[in-house]
Order: C-alpha cells, then structure tokens, then sequence
C-alpha cells in the first residue's frame, strides 16, 4: 500500500498538479493539507474520477484536511480529541481497508500542524500561536498513546511544521528562534517517536540533507534552501511493513505548484 502526504496550499489553485499527480504517481492513499475550502467546495468529482474515495474536514481560506483513498475506508475522526472548542479544520482520521485476499487494514490521519509563529510577543513572551501549538501537539501525543494501546497499524501522515534537528534546514542559524524549529516544538515530535512511533523517512534515509518545502521567495527552489517538515509517524505494526519510502519532487518544479511537495510511503500487503 503506497500512503503519501501532500500540503498542497490551496486545492482549487493547485487543482491540474494534483489531477496529474494522482494519475502518475497513483497512491493508494493521499492526504492532503492546507485545501483552503469549506467541504462542499472541495472537488469531490474530479478526484473521484480518477478512481478515489474522498474523506474532507474544510475550513473556509485556511486550513482544511483530507484523505483520498482507493479503497474503502470509513472516518473515525474529523477532530483531534482533546479540545472540543478548537474549530480549526487541521485533523482526519480513517480506516483503510484493502480490497482484495490478504489486505489489511491501516488506520490513517491527515495532520496540519499549526505554524506556530511568531513565537514571541512585543515583550518577549511566547505569542499565543505558539502556545496553541504546542498544545496542539501535547493532544498529538495524548492521542498517539491511546492508539497505540489499540495496536493497530496506522500512519499519523501530514504537514507537521517541524524540522526534527538541524540536519532537516538549510541554513539552523536562521530558525534558531522560529517555531518549527524552537526546542519545545521539537521536544513534542521527539516525544511522538519516544511513544514507539517511527518516523518512515529517516528510518530508511538515515543520513544526507532532504527537504520537503521550499519557500516561494528569493529562489528558494532554485537554491535547494528547503525545510523537512512533512512527515509519517509509524506505529510499530506499520513499521514492521515498510518497505520503502521517499520524497517526490517533481511536482514542486512545475508550474504553479505548491510549495510543498509528497512525501510517500510503500507498506507491505
């Protein structure tokens, strides 16, 4: 089962990258992040067309998660537990169950992480987007160890805003104070993997520079001055399947593309 994640900043405006990503790469599960639109103006016919089922929780200009699926999948989750109040469209969760002798199933989360900038106030103190992400994350974590303690395999796949060391930004210096890479932020991500989780990527790409974002300014493209901040966390019952897992650039040197671009994995059957 091939599972990517995609922030894709904008379904309507990214629409043709994706249609053709979809037909050349063809996961068997995509999540997507940052669609930019409330559920009924997600384009469900497009995407069914070529050949997905579709799972959407939308928010209007921000946020917004999805899940598409080949298979037959039934949504669990449309927030993340812990704070009833937070009506920002960035979690979904579903189960994915093959088609076909000897499938099995695989839970699946799209995430988007908040930003969490700017870090700090006028006085120095930490900014409220700051702190709600980490207590974001603090739910992240309080919500892994539970389904942990179901021991089924799945794969938390999303925009996580977080580089999980120096290695994984181009220039360390510039990020010391940023929150992507603030110690508190990545405290809680090592907190994640400390649960049992695996983080997919650098199990299998232990060593070198990758990135998975590239700014839209001053030819951060060109440059490879990139950020890794897309993820998938493994649950060892997932883990235990890996069989590869990468980064697809081609998509970010199109035109018109997302500053992101997907990150995938290969479960075996």
């Amino acid at each position: 089962m091939k599972i990517a994640t995609w922030n894709v900043n904008s379904i309507k405006a990214r629409l043709p990258r994706v249609q053709e990503w979809l037909a050349d790469f063809a996961p068997d599960v995509a999540c997507l992040q940052e669609l930019k639109c409330v559920e009924d103006a997600f384009p469900r016919m497009e995407i069914e067309d070529l050949g997905y089922n579709i799972a959407v929780v939308g928010q209007k200009t921000y946020n917004g998660v999805a899940i598409l699926s080949k298979h037959q999948m039934t949504v669990e989750m449309s927030i993340l537990p812990g704070d009833e109040g937070d009506e920002q469209a960035r979690y979904i969760e579903a189960v994915v169950e093959p088609s076909g002798e000897g499938g099995r199933p695989v839970r699946v989360a799209s995430i988007y992480l908040p930003n969490g900038n700017p870090t700090r106030t006028d006085d120095g103190s930490d900014h409220e987007k700051f702190t709600y992400k980490l207590a974001w994350m603090d739910r992240l974590v309080a919500h892994a160890r539970a389904l942990l303690r179901g021991e089924d395999a799945f794969v938390l796949a999303g925009d996580y805003n977080i580089c999980p060391t120096d290695i994984d930004v181009y220039a360390p210096e510039r990020f010391a104070d940023d929150a992507l890479c603030r110690p508190e932020s990545r405290a809680r991500f090592r907190a994640l993997l400390n649960l049992g989780l695996t983080e997919a990527f650098r199990a299998l790409n232990p060593q070198g520079q990758y990135f998975s974002y590239w700014d839209y300014k001053a030819g951060a493209w060109q440059k490879d001055n990139g950020l890794r901040i897309d993820h998938l966390l493994l649950s060892p019952q997932a883990a235990d399947r890996l069989d590869a897992a990468g980064i697809d650039k081609t998509p970010r040197g199109k035109e018109k593309a997302s500053d992101h671009t997907p990150v995938w994995i290969d479960l075996a059957a």
